[in-house]
């Protein structure tokens, strides 16, 4: 039996920032002594970590994998632009995007060892971010958008249409890409958040001096154009800004989408 528990190695991975693995290892190595097993750490050159995790990864790239139906995104974060546009960072995430489209989110957990190994050789705090997995309506497809910028994805999207092909899928992708809208409908905006908007818009009519009869048309108005700014289907197509989305995808609908942007 070991010297050590599951909570031990969990202990000794928070406070040095090492792998499960690592950790497991210098307990073994040091019959379950806590602190000699920090000193085996440090002189493997393992330990330091805690202060890397400590550092804020606000850098790194966003990949799509694609599976059959199904369409990924995985943001794998880093500390440094730098590390972000190395061929081995960006190779990592497209293999983490492929994973998820295959397997899904739980197969991330195949490559924490790897992750970890990255991690100790780069001396920098890399992590999973934001990760998405979105399936094609039995009557529909899906797509995606990936924009790059120094070979290296910034800004991703993948969108599900029902009644519709890749190719208006893609197209509808590109548009979110740019346009950054948050919902896809009126109706999925929460009533608070109407409702708190309605309330500014009035005040700040009222304090322009524009008169009683005229706030209703003036107030619907700048909520028009408020929600223009979030809800996709409100959106002028980017493309060609004299019809909507909603006209844009004529008898098909967004079903689902999503988007991950480096810096967000």
């Amino acid at each position: 039996m070991p010297a050590f528990t599951a909570k031990d190695v969990q202990a000794l991975r928070q406070s040095t920032g090492v792998g499960m693995l690592d950790a497991k290892k210098a307990l073994e190595e040091n019959q379950g002594d806590y602190e000699k097993s920090v000193v085996w750490l440090r002189e493997q050159g393992l330990a330091g970590q805690a202060k890397r995790s400590d550092r804020e990864a606000t850098e790194g790239a966003v990949a799509i994998g694609r599976s059959g139906n199904v369409a990924s995104i995985v943001q794998l974060r880093s500390e440094t632009d730098f590390v972000a546009k190395s061929d081995e960072f960006k190779n990592v995430v497209s293999e983490l995007a492929d994973l998820v489209a295959a397997k899904g989110e739980s197969a991330l957990d195949e490559r924490t060892s790897d992750l970890e190994d990255m991690k100790t050789r780069l001396k920098e705090n890399i992590s999973i971010g934001k990760v998405v997995r979105i399936e094609a309506p039995a009557d529909g497809a899906v797509d995606s958008y990936l924009h790059l910028q120094a070979g290296r994805g910034v800004n991703a999207v993948v969108v599900a249409v029902s009644g519709g092909t890749e190719e208006l899928a893609h197209d509808i992708a590109a548009h979110i890409a740019f346009a950054r809208p948050v919902y896809v409908r009126r109706d999925e905006v929460p009533e608070s958040a109407v409702a708190a908007e309605r309330e500014t818009v009035e005040k700040i009519a009222r304090k322009e001096g524009k008169p009683d009869a005229a706030l209703p048309k003036i107030i619907e108005g700048r909520l028009n154009g408020w929600y223009k700014e979030r809800v996709l289907l409100d959106q002028a197509y980017i493309k060609d800004e004299k019809q909507t989305v909603a006209k844009y995808l004529g008898t098909a609908s967004v079903t689902q989408f999503a988007q991950v942007v480096i810096g967000d």
